[in-house]
């Protein structure tokens, strides 16, 4: 017997074995819920990582978010809203006129949930943080989530969501170093992200 017949021999046979047997995998993930002990905690967490990322963080009650949406904007002449979007924003024009991305200073979202560990905002696309293509086009991504929406870890995020819907995961403003590992921000996305969490 040649090598290369011993060699597919050896393959046919435990093709044949994992035939026979079912694999466990294991699932043990490892938890980031011992990490961190309360709500104020993750967010805490949260909010250095989102820094840590080169993202603006800000934190406010819901009373103080309409000003603190101003001061995120900015001088963003043109913001793009969508549908759902729990407060009025300064610079938005009325649904109606609102034809795509292209042409926006900024664009204001919410989102699914934060994670703490990584701090990523998860946006699935469902009111509040309109289709994909907002949160990725305009030069400035503003979003705002609420504590509780913040979560330890990536397990707790992916027990959370729905599989079924289309996600963005957002780790700090877009950026890329691959040419001569120079950091370059906003080539693949907003150059600057602003993230607002309210604290009731």
């Amino acid at each position: 017997m040649t090598a290369r017949e011993e060699i597919l021999a050896a393959v046919r046979g435990a093709l044949r074995e994992a035939d026979r047997t079912e694999a466990v995998v294991p699932r043990g993930y490892r938890s980031a819920v011992a990490d961190v002990a309360d709500v104020a905690d993750v967010v805490a967490l949260f909010a250095e990582r989102v820094v840590d990322y080169r993202a603006a963080l800000t934190r406010c009650t819901a009373a103080e978010l309409p000003d603190a949406l101003r001061a995120a904007l900015g001088p963003a002449r043109n913001v793009l809203v969508p549908d759902g979007f729990p407060v009025a924003v300064d610079g938005s024009p009325p649904p109606a006129t609102t034809a795509g991305p292209a042409g926006f200073d900024a664009v204001v979202t919410t989102a699914a949930l934060g994670i703490a560990t990584t701090g990523t905002i998860v946006l699935d696309h469902g009111p509040g943080q309109g289709r994909r293509a907002l949160s990725l086009v305009p030069d400035v991504h503003v979003c705002v989530l609420r504590a509780e929406q913040i979560v330890p870890g990536v397990p707790e995020a992916v027990a959370a969501l729905d599989p079924a819907r289309p996600q963005t995961w957002i780790s700090g403003p877009s950026a890329t170093s691959d040419i001569e590992l120079t950091r370059v921000e906003g080539v693949h996305g907003p150059r600057t992200l602003h993230v607002i969490v309210v604290i009731e």
